[in-house]
């Protein structure tokens, strides 16, 4: 008998143990496993966009806190002692049995709102006795490990509420517009008589219904105390929503963008409920952004009033990114603006031909390489390098122009050559090192034209690397590295912003000098007179545009603020009136008179060290230079080397003639310091400024190598073909071979230059030194011989056009 009784204590007690075991697990985890409706909000939980769920049902992401009003109607309507029951309500329980024992049928199911989130959880189910016996043991369950709050938080994210809408979030934006926090009275009432009746009540139909539910509701929480009479008739008075609204679309192109990587990046397998696509959990978390959305209302208007102005043209598309510069946040990100071709294209995230937007950097890495100064003069001649000879977008040539003045004004010329200089593959490592993420070919693939726009990048990219030149003036003691990516997601700060730190692709003092020369490119017209207002920002500033007319670049950036605008054609197709300057410019320009000045950058003292240079040329001060000044280089710059262009000339006292030293000259001499220019500069810089002495003719010179005899200075320079280069003869419309023109300069405008190739002559000119020829395929020497006697020579090769 004992050992019965033992027995059955023990069986008791496992099945006990079980029971508490199978109540301890009941709840499934999660409690909705169904998909929810990709949702995004900005910096401050403003609803920037949101689109339907897998299952096509309008399903917000449950969080944050509910309504007070929506609560106290909700639990008025629904569960008047919810927040003292257990989960199940006896008093309910037993007034409905009453009710369905009267009328002989189920007519009422005594249910509480904890209920109702159970029978939501499990799909509905047909009500019977035995569905309500185990909703309401999950309802005790769910009681013990959530709070009332979550409880209602709960119900209220899943409930239906008309239509297609589950949840209060989604109802309270598909019903009135706007968050379910800001639900008056009226509205908060209305929607929660709802999930009691969705298919009867139903703001689309029913009104009459709808508004007697609303009205008796808030006259009970008013009898409650939950309002005054005047705001009970102010409630009451409150119009019915009509049908359902339209959901705010402030930034579209980050939304697909951000639901893509979302989708991307989650873990693949785990179909939800059934529905294709719908990963578990995919989108249960919203999309919180860096986005402010009312800068980004503002940025799209000013887009969407541009591309208007622009499609005059056939300019139909235009993209604008702007960041916080110092933390790289987005700000405003305009993928398009809403145009009937191509509209859809992210043109940010689009890899776009550069045009000359990548000028600055070969600049700044030149400085602190010391292969360029600040101000150093650099050539602005036709050039020619094999097959590829760049031009200045104004067609004209200077002959010499300071280095910022040639970024400033985005000459092509003298970056091309810079860029042969400082090397393509190491270039292409810079720009790899900073950022930039689209250069997937090898760099000799590119060439030359890199610099140009021979590569393509994104608009997503360079707004990086112009916050991070930036930054690199701001943050000179950062543990970080100040070029990074543009981040969309907010960021904790014990989170690196970038890779740690090692050694600087650009230092403080390059970055400093080169945010000083984009001060100074000329604004669009509509903004030349911008430095007399007071409050106008002092912006650096680029503008690029690619070859064909294709793509127009505009970035600027301040202390505060990194804005790059891109105007053209998501097809592709060319527009000549498509320039950086007088498209994309005056948008940057618009967007930053919408956003508060800054203060310009404190100049970094530390990171330059001042040079005595030539108050001529720009380079260090040599022993010929005559006038000097001081400039400011990198502080670890290299020394570049003395100034090139200053000499010490041998004349006749009538300074008229230099002369050639020799044991016994005839007449008195004396000695100039004088800037010279070599000849090709010489004769376009003059044509610009007449200030310009040339050096006096000297005696007959007779250098077969353009060499200067006697510290004369040679009058003569070839321009093309380049020494030892590859010159392709061009082809005719028809298929014959056309004919090289080859180019010289001379310092006396009234010469005569003598051509010969090969030993053959081909003809003399004067004033423009231009001669054309049809060289065969092979080795040649060009040689060009003035009537003093004067001899330069050069070599060059034609390829076989069969190679």
């Amino acid at each position: 008998m004992t050992r019965f009784r033992v027995k059955t204590r023990c069986l008791f007690y496992l099945a006990g143990g079980t029971a508490l075991l199978l109540f301890a697990f009941s709840l499934p985890r999660p409690l909705f496993d169904l998909p929810y409706s990709p949702v995004m909000y900005d910096r401050s939980g403003e609803l920037l966009g949101a689109r339907v769920a897998a299952d096509g049902q309008w399903r917000f992401p449950p969080g944050g806190d509910i309504n007070p009003k929506f609560a106290a109607a909700i639990i008025e309507f629904e569960d008047r002692r919810f927040r003292y029951h257990p989960g199940i309500d006896p008093v309910a329980v037993c007034r409905a049995a009453v009710q369905n024992i009267r009328s002989g049928k189920i007519v009422s199911g005594g249910s509480t709102i904890t209920m109702q989130t159970i029978r939501l959880m499990r799909g509905n189910k047909k009500r019977t006795f035995g569905e309500k016996i185990i909703e309401a043991v999950l309802a005790v369950r769910l009681e013990i490990g959530r709070s009332k709050d979550d409880v209602l938080a709960l119900y209220a994210a899943n409930a239906p509420f008309g239509g297609n809408v589950v949840g209060l979030d989604a109802a309270a934006w598909r019903w009135y517009g706007r968050s379910a926090l800001e639900l008056s009275w009226g509205e908060a009432a209305t929607l929660a008589v709802l999930p009691n009746g969705p298919g009867l009540v139903h703001p689309g139909r029913n009104r009459d219904v709808l508004r007697r539910k609303r009205d008796a509701l808030l006259y009970r929480l008013a009898e409650k105390g939950y309002m005054d009479e005047q705001t009970l008739l102010l409630a009451q008075a409150e119009p019915l929503p009509g049908s359902a609204r339209e959901l705010p679309r402030a930034a579209p192109h980050l939304f697909e963008r951000m639901a893509a990587e979302r989708r991307k990046s989650a873990p693949a397998g785990g179909q939800s409920s059934g529905f294709p696509g719908a990963r578990k959990g995919l989108f249960a978390e919203p999309l919180v952004t860096t986005i402010d959305g009312s800068l980004q209302n503002r940025v799209t208007d000013i887009l969407e009033r541009s591309a208007y102005r622009f499609s005059g043209n056939n300019i139909l598309n235009a993209a604008c990114l702007v960041l916080d510069t110092g933390t790289g946040e987005v700000l405003a990100y305009v993928g398009n603006v809403n145009s009937p071709v191509a509209g859809d294209v992210d043109v940010i995230a689009s890899p776009r031909s550069s045009g000359s937007i990548l000028k600055p950097f070969l600049y700044a890495a030149m400085l602190d390489s010391g292969e360029l100064m600040p101000q150093g003069l650099v050539s602005d001649i036709p050039t020619r390098i094999g097959s590829y000879r760049p031009e200045n977008n104004t067609r004209i040539f200077t002959g010499v122009v300071p280095a910022d003045q040639a970024l400033a004004r985005s000459l092509n010329i003298p970056a091309v050559r810079a860029l042969r200089e400082y090397g393509i593959e190491r270039f292409a490592a810079l720009l790899q090192s900073m950022g930039i993420t689209t250069l997937f070919r090898p760099p000799a693939e590119y060439g030359l034209p890199l610099i140009l726009g021979g590569a393509e990048v994104t608009l997503w990219d360079i707004s990086g690397l112009y916050a991070g030149l930036a930054r690199t003036v701001m943050e000179r003691d950062a543990d970080d590295s100040r070029f990074f990516p543009p981040t969309i997601l907010p960021r904790s700060p014990d989170v690196p912003r970038g890779k740690p730190r090692g050694k600087p692709p650009i230092s403080p003092g390059a970055a400093w000098l080169t945010l000083e020369a984009l001060t100074s490119a000329v604004r669009p017209a509509e903004e030349v007179a911008w430095r007399i207002f007071a409050g106008s920002h002092n912006i650096a500033w680029k503008t690029g545009t690619s070859f064909g007319f294709r793509d127009a670049w505009a970035v600027g950036t301040t202390s505060k603020w990194t804005v790059a605008v891109w105007v053209g054609n998501a097809t592709g197709e060319g527009r000549s009136e498509l320039y950086g300057a007088n498209t994309a410019a005056p948008v940057l320009f618009e967007v930053f008179s919408a956003l508060s000045p800054a203060s310009w950058f404190q100049k970094p003292s530390g990171e330059l060290r001042a040079v005595e240079v030539c108050a001529r040329s720009g380079y260090p001060a040599g022993a010929d230079c005559e006038s000097l000044k001081y400039a400011e280089v990198p502080r670890n710059a290299p020394y570049h080397g003395p100034c090139p262009f200053c000499k010490t000339l041998v004349l006749n006292e009538a300074l008229d003639r230099q002369v050639i030293l020799t044991g016994d000259n005839p007449e008195r001499i004396v000695t100039r310091k004088w800037f010279v220019l070599p000849p090709a500069e010489e004769w376009y810089y003059r044509r610009w400024n007449l200030e310009y002495k040339p050096p006096p003719p000297g005696e007959d010179l007779h250098a077969a190598s353009g060499g200067t005899a006697s510290g004369t200075v040679f009058p003569m320079a070839i321009f093309n073909p380049e020494e030892n280069s590859q010159v392709y003869v061009p082809v005719e419309l028809d298929g014959a071979p056309g004919k090289i023109v080859f180019m010289a300069a001379h310092r006396d405008s009234g010469a005569v230059i003598h051509w010969h190739l090969d030993g053959g002559y081909l003809g003399g000119t004067t004033l423009f030194h231009e001669m054309e020829a049809r060289p065969a395929p092979g080795n040649h020497v060009l040689t060009i011989i003035d009537s003093g006697g004067n001899v330069l020579s050069r070599r060059f090769s034609v390829p076989d056009r069969a190679d």
